[in-house]
C-alpha cells in the first residue's frame, strides 16, 4: 500500500469516527493532510464525514490546484494558510462541533485565549486558542486572518462557525480538535459555578514541561 493510499484511508476512518460521535454533522467539516510534494489531500465539498470515499478525496498540487478527485471543500484557504505559515503542520481539521461553537458565542470570551485553563490537556495540545471574528463560510478572508497570526497559533475558533486545528500529522490534529471540543464542553458545564482554574504558576509548569507554544 502506498503512503498516499494509506493517508486516504486514514482520513476517511478518522472522519467517520468524528461523525459517528457527533463531533460534526451533515455535510459539515473538512480535513486535509499535507503531502510530500507540497500538495494536499482534502475532503470534497458537500461531502459527509460519515461516508467518504478514499478514491474521491480531492488531491491538490502545491499551488492549490485540483489535480485528482472531486471538487475540494470551499474552506481550502483555511488549510493552505496553516500550511503556509506553520512549517510543522502536516494536517488540518475543521469541525462544527457544538460546544466549541456555543462557547464562541459567549460575550465574555477572551478572543486571544478563548478556552479557560480547566485542565492541562488543552494547554498541552493546543496552546492558546485564538477566537477569530465571524466570516461568511468560504470567504478567503479567513485564510488571511490565519496568515495574520504569522504561524504563532496551531488552533483558532471561527466565531459562530467552528474550530480549525493544525497538527504535525492527522492523529495529532484530530486529538487536538477533540480536546478543544471537550474543554469547551467543560467550560459550558461549569459556567457560572466558579470552577477552580489552573493558576498562572501551574500553567507555566505545563508549558515548560511540554514545550508548549504560549504566545
Amino acid at each position: 500500500m502506498s503512503e498516499t493510499t494509506r493517508l486516504r484511508e486514514a482520513i476517511c476512518e478518522f472522519a467517520r469516527s468524528l461523525f459517528e460521535r457527533g463531533l460534526t454533522h451533515g455535510s459539515t467539516g473538512n480535513v486535509s493532510v499535507r503531502l510530500e510534494d507540497g500538495g494536499a489531500l482534502v475532503t470534497p465539498t458537500g461531502s459527509s464525514f460519515g461516508n467518504l470515499d478514499p478514491a474521491r478525496l480531492s488531491r491538490l498540487d502545491a499551488a492549490g490546484r485540483l489535480v485528482e478527485g472531486d471538487r475540494p471543500t470551499k474552506e481550502v484557504p483555511l488549510h493552505r494558510a496553516f500550511y503556509e505559515t506553520r512549517s510543522t503542520a502536516g494536517a488540518v481539521v475543521h469541525l462544527h462541533s457544538a460546544h466549541s461553537v456555543a462557547l464562541s458565542m459567549m460575550p465574555d470570551v477572551d478572543p486571544d485565549d478563548m478556552l479557560p485553563p480547566l485542565t492541562p490537556y488543552a494547554i498541552m495540545q493546543l496552546g492558546r486558542v485564538k477566537l477569530l471574528p465571524f466570516f461568511v463560510p468560504g470567504d478567503p478572508a479567513m485564510g488571511e486572518a490565519i496568515r495574520g497570526l504569522a504561524g504563532k497559533r496551531s488552533a483558532v475558533m471561527l466565531a459562530n462557525h467552528g474550530p480549525v486545528v493544525a497538527g504535525k500529522d492527522l492523529v495529532s490534529a484530530v486529538n487536538a480538535v477533540e480536546e478543544l471540543e471537550a474543554t469547551a464542553r467543560l467550560a459550558l458545564l461549569t459556567r457560572g459555578l466558579g470552577p477552580r482554574l489552573l493558576s498562572a504558576e501551574e500553567i507555566g509548569r505545563v508549558v515548560k514541561k511540554f514545550d508548549v507554544e504560549w504566545e
